[in-house]
């Protein structure tokens, strides 16, 4: 069975299938007012290639939701 997470940028990745979450990782970014702040970022992999790989960038609370839910405290 299929289970489905929405990533921050609107997208969806089957949970069932990851097999490599990295460490988040932070860095500065400006927004578009000019305001400094910074932006999380996590590798989540559905395989060990690259191509399987995508970076998921957002704020701090919507990475730790994301990783939640990926392994499962959710649900």
């Amino acid at each position: 069975m299929q289970r489905w997470v929405k990533l921050p940028n609107g997208n969806v990745i089957d949970a069932n299938r990851v097999m490599l979450i990295t460490k988040p990782e932070s860095y500065p970014k400006m927004d578009d007012d000019g305001n400094d702040g910074f932006e999380w970022a996590v590798t989540i992999g559905t395989g060990f290639s690259r191509d399987t790989q995508v970076m998921v960038t957002g704020t701090k609370d919507e990475i730790a939701l994301v990783i939640k839910n990926l392994i499962g405290a959710g649900s």
